[in-house]
């Protein structure tokens, strides 16, 4: 029997008017988007690893949360869970030359772009072994290697950066693109606004890509935001979209029609990505039954309809391309992953007290290269 993502078993209700659990894979639908040129060119490994990516994301986010509840993660954690075919979809479509810059909700687009998972749980535990030296935090993951510029705390405060990547491509004249994630909690912000306004004055090539979960912290979009969201993008004269963020071939077919826009012709547009996250806006937030803001029953709905891991799962297993032991096989190793990455994180050390003068200034970390004069750093 395939793993099942969406829930561990079948209610009371379901099993007296005997209504199916969601893995049965007769409730598999074809995506409209799987024919599209960017998917049907997809070889089977292909498929496995985006899916091992996505089951990847969710083992080391519920290990997060267990990390969180025995006291080993301080500070806020914002989970991913629900989110997984956003991030992996959008990532895996990137080239060599494009950049990707997200919210403090960053743990899945690091996995995304390659991220190992020792040193992102290290970075919760604030080791010094963490992906930002255990200064970050779950809200400042960075790898620059991987052209990820993080991983930001405030709310839109990353859209004029992505904005700023992609006018770097363009006056290097470097053909690629910036991905710049934002949530639907951002996108009344005045920033983004004024990064909107730039990118499109200039032709930037950056692809603004709102992650509307549905909530801005425990405020429905319905009571936040007037209008459509990525439909703004009309009054900047931007390409826009929407697509289903539980549609993994929906959300690589549309992110990379605009990457393309992006790289070919250096023009912004913006893609609202539907998708539904499980738990609190942070660790910190109350979940259901105790929410005060959306019910367990909506949770449960679209966890039984609409689980992004769970419809990929069934889409691959009736495209022959994953059968139940490689589904066992995958999810067994994500779970060992985690725990691997828990165990590194508690072995690490913490950061130094000297630590904390340490990359804050350049000339500061090499000390034969500095032309500044005084004192940078007073007691």
């Amino acid at each position: 029997m395939p793993f099942n993502f969406s829930k561990k078993s079948a209610t009371a209700e379901e099993k007296s008017t005997g209504s199916k659990d969601f893995d049965d894979s007769s409730h598999a639908t074809v995506s409209k988007s799987a024919q599209a040129p960017v998917n049907a060119k997809l070889t089977a490994e292909q498929k496995i690893e985006f899916y091992r990516t996505m089951v990847r994301t969710r083992r080391f986010e519920e290990r997060c949360l267990r990390s969180y509840q025995l006291g080993k993660i301080g500070g806020f954690l914002h989970l991913y869970i629900g989110q997984e075919a956003v991030a992996v979809g959008c990532c895996s479509v990137m080239q060599e030359t494009d950049h990707v810059i997200t919210a403090y909700r960053d743990h899945g687009h690091a996995i995304a772009v390659g991220m190992p998972l020792n040193p992102l749980m290290a970075e919760l535990y604030g080791k010094v072994t963490g992906c930002s030296k255990g200064k970050g935090g779950s809200m400042h993951f960075f790898d620059p290697s991987r052209r990820y510029w993080g991983g930001h705390g405030i709310v839109g405060g990353q859209v004029p950066l992505g904005a700023g990547l992609a006018f770097g491509l363009k006056y290097k004249g470097i053909k690629g693109a910036a991905l710049t994630f934002l949530g639907d909690g951002a996108v009344n912000q005045g920033a983004v606004h004024e990064a909107y306004n730039l990118a499109a004055l200039w032709d930037l090539p950056v692809v603004f890509i709102i992650e509307n979960n549905g909530y801005s912290m425990g405020t429905s979009q319905a009571r936040s935001s007037a209008g459509d969201l990525a439909k703004r993008a009309e009054g900047y004269n931007m390409a826009w979209d929407v697509c289903d963020g539980h549609d993994f071939y929906a959300v690589r077919e549309a992110t990379d029609k605009f990457l393309t826009l992006a790289r070919e012709k250096s023009k912004p547009s913006i893609l609202e990505i539907k998708t539904y996250r499980y738990r609190g806006h942070s660790v910190a937030d109350p979940d259901p039954p105790n929410s005060t803001y959306r019910s367990k029953d909506e949770i449960e709905e679209y966890r039984r309809t609409k689980d992004p891991i769970q419809l990929f799962q069934n889409t691959l297993a009736a495209e022959h391309v994953l059968n139940d032991a490689r589904i066992e096989k995958i999810d067994a190793e994500a779970k060992e992953e985690a725990e691997t990455s828990a165990a590194f994180a508690e072995a690490s050390p913490y950061p130094t007290v000297e630590d904390i003068t340490k990359d804050v200034y350049w000339e500061e970390d090499n000390p034969s290269q500095k032309k500044s004069q005084g004192r940078i750093f007073f007691d």
